[in-house]
């Protein structure tokens, strides 16, 4: 048989250099090429998160925003970063490849973060400072272009990051061929270091950049990242010529349209019994293009009408059983993705309420040093990296014993024990803050700027937990949504992960915003007020808690019927024709 890479030394699972010709394995890929991509994702992830980790006090303290208003601010930017990587995917999979969608978007990130650095550094881009013993409130508030530029700036950044989170982690598992046994066992622990590596990139965000926005000044803090970003895009360009690219394979959402367009006008269509009746070219063809043919499966056959022969051949008529096959593939992970969008508040949670809630506590360590609100998110990736490491190096390698399964356990276990968690934190963090709340109260400090006498590290649970529970939540997701994706549309897949993280930040502004809306109506104080000293925020993290646990619930559901896909190295490798209908198997979380 015929197949792309099937002389000696040559990949086989269609990837390319940059002009599009078949690459040596010994000369390409693997750990080696990813060096300069994790190095990249590093650096790329101290600049992201020297932004974000901070940026809802820069919003109270230098902007002079309430506590909601900043925290919707947070949320609604976050929520357009995570979302705009569906269209990134889209330019990749459909006209540029996922190299230079990355490139040409790294350079637009690159302006916005220049164009950031400059609106808190320059007197005339930014309020002037507010004079000793001026309560925030009081402060002269930033003009409208002061407001517009800043924010215009954290947009360009936010255009900039859709062309490259859904394709540097793609690039990045698209080094290594899944043809060959040992770069597809290394495959299987590649998202887990892949985390790994950037969350050491975060940490010096959480710490260190936000220590000197905090106690130097933010001009330094964001054009330390603005620097940082520069070497990290020269770091990714020098390995260009040892990495593997996958050729641009058409719109993928214009050929999964097609799919229920044509199955919709042939509705009154009957489906043959036998699926090799249905529309198919031949294993050549895809093979030619560096693609695979996708065995016919059982699951939503609805969809197979569109590969049901007619007289007409139009595509949005008559589609490929491939294509049918790779729209199922797509279409049955939306109701992961769909559950999998409520942790994604909780870990908004982390950048801004609990980062409000430091503000109020004893932040001194020693005479001269208080530790800034911030830094405390570092504890969430500290204890995210040592879980890690000890899931891969430990976990594994024990419960494989066990299940047989190569991964451990499945990736839908993984995700169910880290939506467990998320109900853990969510109780936790409503038991310290009515802790936090009862000890205000006896000492009389419920002023706005009281501060509490209990130390700021009483938080430290709820940001360590949501640590741990990202090890399994976040690299399972990350990892589900790419490898459950067909291979033309990897990139598409990817950012389903992005889309849950940013479904669930505009559902915390929603939240927020309703909740501080509906709890202040007819006299009453409110749950969330600019003075949380005088709010009741253990009410809200109470609900959020009850709200994961109706998530889990739902999830447990939906991954009890979830079928994964055939192994795409088997169905290469053996005759399609020949092959049973299906031999998918269900998961098991239980």
């Amino acid at each position: 048989m015929a197949m792309v890479g099937e002389r000696k030394g040559y990949t086989q699972d269609g990837t390319v250099d940059l002009k599009g010709r078949p690459v040596l394995r010994s000369n390409t890929g693997r750990w080696r090429a990813c060096s300069f991509i994790v190095g990249y994702e590093m650096i790329e992830r101290m600049a992201y998160y020297g932004i974000a980790s901070n940026l809802v006090l820069y919003l109270t303290k230098k902007l002079h925003e309430g506590t909601v208003k900043s925290s919707n601010h947070v949320t609604n930017w976050a929520g357009t970063v995570w979302i705009m990587p569906a269209a990134g995917a889209y330019i990749a999979d459909a006209y540029l490849g996922r190299y230079w969608t990355f490139v040409i978007s790294s350079a637009i990130y690159f302006l916005g973060m220049c164009l950031l650095t400059l609106t808190v550094s320059l007197p005339m881009l930014r309020p002037p400072p507010c004079a000793t013993g001026i309560a925030d409130k009081d402060c002269h508030k930033a003009s409208s272009l002061q407001i517009g530029i800043f924010f215009f700036a954290l947009y360009i950044i936010a255009a900039g990051t859709g062309g490259t989170k859904p394709n540097i982690s793609a690039i990045g598992a698209d080094q290594f061929d899944e043809f060959e046994p040992k770069e597809r066992s290394q495959k299987l622990s590649f998202f887990n270091w892949w985390v790994f590596y950037i969350l050491i990139g975060t940490i010096f965000a959480q710490t260190v950049l936000v220590y000197i926005q905090d106690n130097v000044g933010f001009a330094l803090g964001y054009g330390i990242p603005t620097i940082g970003l520069a070497v990290s895009i020269l770091i990714f360009v020098l390995g260009t010529p040892l990495y593997r690219h996958r050729l641009p394979s058409g719109s993928p959402l214009t050929r999964m349209v097609q799919v229920f367009v044509a199955a919709m006008r042939k509705w009154k269509v009957n489906v043959p019994i036998d699926s090799k009746e249905l529309y198919e070219v031949t294993l050549e063809e895809y093979t030619s293009k560096g693609r695979c043919r996708i065995n016919h499966s059982s699951s939503m056959r609805f969809l197979d009408k569109a590969a049901v022969k007619t007289d007409q051949t139009s595509p949005w008529m008559l589609c490929t059983v491939t294509q049918t096959e790779e729209t199922k593939q797509m279409a049955k992970m939306i109701p992961i993705l769909i559950t999998t969008c409520i942790p994604s508040i909780i870990i908004a949670q982390t950048t801004t309420l609990f980062i409000k809630q430091g503000t109020t506590l004893d932040r001194s360590m020693g005479p001269h040093f208080q530790i800034p609100p911030a830094c405390l998110i570092a504890f969430v990736n500290i204890f995210m990296l040592i879980s890690v490491v000890i899931y891969d190096r430990v976990f594994v390698p024990a419960i494989r014993r066990y299940t047989k399964n190569q991964r451990g356990i499945t990736m839908l276990q993984r995700l169910g024990i880290g939506l467990v968690m998320h109900v853990i934190i969510m109780a936790v963090a409503c038991l310290v803050e009515r802790k936090r709340l009862s000890v205000a109260k006896e000492n009389n400090l419920l002023g706005t700027s009281d501060t509490v006498p209990l130390t700021i590290f009483i938080l430290v649970p709820q940001f360590a937990l949501t640590g741990i529970a990202d090890a399994f939540v976040d690299v399972a997701k990350l990892e589900f949504f790419y490898d459950q994706a067909p291979e033309a549309m990897k990139s598409l897949g990817t950012s389903y992960f992005t889309t849950t993280l940013s479904i669930g930040n505009f559902l915390s502004t929603f939240l927020l915003s309703n909740v501080a809306y509906l709890t202040s109506k007819h006299g009453h104080k409110g749950w969330i007020l600019d003075n949380l000293n005088d709010s009741r925020l253990d009410y809200y993290y109470a609900f959020l808690a009850l709200l994961s646990l109706v998530n889990f619930i739902c999830f447990f559901v939906v991954a009890k019927f979830f079928v994964y896909n055939d192994d795409v190295t088997q169905t290469k490798t053996t005759d399609l024709a020949m092959k049973p209908a299906s031999s998918n198997v269900k998961t098991e979380i239980s």
